[in-house]
């Protein structure tokens, strides 16, 4: 009996492919967005929380699944939505629904470790990357979402609109720090017996 590797066309990517597809996934920030303020408006209660955050996570966790052929779409998608649409709700009531930067930095923070923690679970349970490393995803996005906040009301964006998620620039950067997701849950070869 011999032991075969059977290559995952997904795992001979080069990094630098799957870096950049999963930045092309930041357009799911301004779509869903848009869609959200499209649908809900301004951000200033938590029943427009609750529902603009669902509206632009399922927006984002499918830009994320399409970006990031690894994960597992449909558990990605719903984590992301319930996680952004609890998330928004609860970071912010925390600031008041206000929108200075510090506000925002800390809504950002506690709605990025909401979607970090539903994330989390998914890549746990449903990828090869172990726990441990699944349970550093959510410092990281809370990190990330309050710089993404940070950088778009410094740029000048009408942040008083209240908005469901921070800007393009915000989005650019969020998504730049967090490149190393679809790195780290890139598929390695299957070993089967022959």
């Amino acid at each position: 009996m011999s032991v075969v590797a059977i290559a995952d066309p997904r795992a001979t990517t080069r990094p630098s492919a799957v870096a950049g597809r999963w930045m092309l996934g930041f357009l799911g920030f301004p779509i869903g967005g848009l869609l959200a303020m499209a649908t809900v408006g301004s951000i200033d209660s938590s029943a427009s929380a609750l529902v603009g955050g669902a509206i632009t996570g399922l927006v984002l966790g499918t830009a994320q699944s399409l970006a990031s052929p690894a994960l597992p779409r449909m558990r990605w998608v719903v984590a992301t939505t319930m996680g952004l649409s609890v998330g928004l709700a609860i970071g912010a009531n925390a600031v008041d629904f206000a929108t200075s930067t510090g506000a925002l930095a800390w809504q950002g923070a506690i709605c990025g470790a909401v979607i970090g923690l539903a994330q989390a679970v998914v890549l746990a349970r449903f990828t090869r990357i172990g726990s441990g490393r699944a349970l550093s995803w959510i410092p990281l996005l809370a990190g990330s979402w309050a710089l993404g906040w940070t950088i778009t009301a410094s740029a000048g964006v009408d942040v008083e609109r209240q908005y469901t998620v921070f800007g393009a620039s915000g989005a650019l950067a969020v998504t730049a720090l967090t490149v190393v997701l679809p790195l780290a849950v890139r598929r390695r070869p299957i070993t089967t017996e022959v």
